[in-house]
């Protein structure tokens, strides 16, 4: 299942010279060969982040909206909060260490290169399991559960629910490489996340992902290659045809919809009408989006506008509450973007992408569903059952979102152990 940890350490060495120079910038170096595996360490400089909290006490502020609500936008209170803290306790250096704890890689796949997390369980048959992230999040999204899905028994689990976990960043976000030319579509990241996973040595694994995570690891459940035992999504795509066909052209619910089905469409009712500018935009002119690489406020607001749940718990802990996130959470992330400087780079996978994001895509592999409350739509067990003909999980949790492995780490953690002990005998 797993290739021995000599041949992997003679590959990581190999390539442990040629990254020493860039690791003070955190910018990956060109390959030696096409399938080097390079140790990857982050290193800020002290100017980068001078200059970003320059920029932050540099907004030139709008005026306030003229609601009591959120209908125009993200609120002027908000980022002013969030501009404060950014500018005067944040810390980068804290996340920093936090993500140089953890074995991190480059390598290059298909011409690129792609930074990844690799950490492996010391249980015995750990289960391997790639896990993507989407937008606008990143590996950030996932650091909570590394230490429950590799090391169970220290987190109220069992020894025999270990994994190997790897998460990838996807092309054009964080540490991985740009695209250079068009073609990096759900579709290729999935190939390409099928041959990390090869790489790596990996015979048998399964795949786990939310937002862009759920289109890629969809896609690779498609490909279905050997090795793929099942999948996972926190954001499923099951919406039957003519649920997609009223949505698409601002129509009436479908009748004989239950009252489960009547929430989830009402929830993407609300969706289509008033949550998809960010998308909309993105997918038709990403180059326009400019100003999300000059402006640190501007790209915050941009990113914190993603879907109104999140927006909204976002803006409590702005507002001094306690919530699954904290202040550094939310401004991890951001600030992860402003230092590789990707906001524009990852909404080209809104341009590429040329799917139907919720629109069942005919996956014949076992696949697990986890349907969170404050997701853009909670995905109904009966359409999950229409969708995916060998379900092996289906919960509807009481709490959690959009950002559900970064909310709800221990809920969220759960749900990958049991929905993938049905496999676990497939392993040897």
């Amino acid at each position: 299942m797993k290739k021995s940890k000599s041949i992997i350490a003679s590959t990581v060495v190999a390539g442990a010279l040629a990254l020493q120079s860039n690791a003070q910038s955190g910018e990956p170096m060109k390959p030696a060969s096409s399938e080097t595996i390079r140790p990857f360490h982050i290193k800020i400089s002290d100017a980068q982040l001078a200059d970003l909290r320059k920029r932050i006490l540099a907004t030139n502020w709008p005026e306030q909206e003229t609601v009591n609500d959120y209908t125009q936008g993200v609120r002027l209170s908000t980022m002013r909060s969030l501009a404060h803290y950014w500018a005067t306790d944040y810390s980068w250096r804290k996340i920093e260490a936090r993500l140089n704890a953890l074995p991190q890689f480059i390598t290059n796949i298909d011409g690129l290169d792609i930074h990844y997390i690799h950490v492996r369980s010391k249980h015995k048959n750990a289960m391997p399991i790639i896990i993507t992230h989407g937008w606008p999040g990143s590996i950030i999204e996932q650091l909570k559960i590394i230490g429950p899905l590799t090391d169970p028994t220290a987190y109220s689990g069992k020894e025999e629910d270990a994994f190997d976990v790897v998460i990838p960043s996807l092309p054009g976000y964080g540490f991985s490489g740009k695209p250079t030319t068009t073609g990096w579509d759900p579709q290729r990241v999935a190939r390409a996340w099928i041959t990390l996973m090869k790489r790596l040595g990996y015979t048998k694994y399964v795949a786990q992902g939310g937002d862009w995570g759920d289109a890629v690891t969809e896609q690779m459940a498609l490909i279905a290659p050997p090795g793929l035992l099942g999948i996972h999504t926190n954001m499923a795509a099951t919406l039957p045809p003519e649920v997609s066909k009223a949505l698409a052209v601002g129509g009436s619910a479908p009748s004989g919809l239950s009252a489960e089905e009547q929430h989830a469409w009402d929830q993407l009712d609300y969706f289509w009408k008033h949550g998809l500018g960010y998308a909309s935009e993105m997918a038709n002119r990403p180059q326009t989006l400019y100003g999300l690489s000059d402006s640190p406020i501007g790209l915050a607001a941009w990113m914190l506008d993603h879907d109104e749940k999140s927006f909204e718990m976002i803006s409590r802990v702005f507002d001094g509450q306690t919530e699954g996130l904290s202040k550094d959470d939310v401004l991890d992330n951001i600030t992860l973007y402003w230092l590789t400087n990707t906001a524009v780079s990852s909404a080209r996978l809104y341009w590429e992408n040329k799917l139907a994001f919720f629109d069942i895509k005919g996956i014949t592999i076992p696949v697990a569903v986890s349907a969170f409350p404050d997701e853009i739509y909670q995905a109904p067990r009966s359409w999950a059952e229409k969708a995916f003909p060998k379900l092996i999980h289906y919960n509807k949790l009481e709490k959690g979102g959009h950002f559900a492995a970064w909310e709800q780490p221990a809920a969220f953690s759960e749900e990958i152990r049991e929905s993938f002990r049905p496999l676990r005998s497939q392993l040897n």
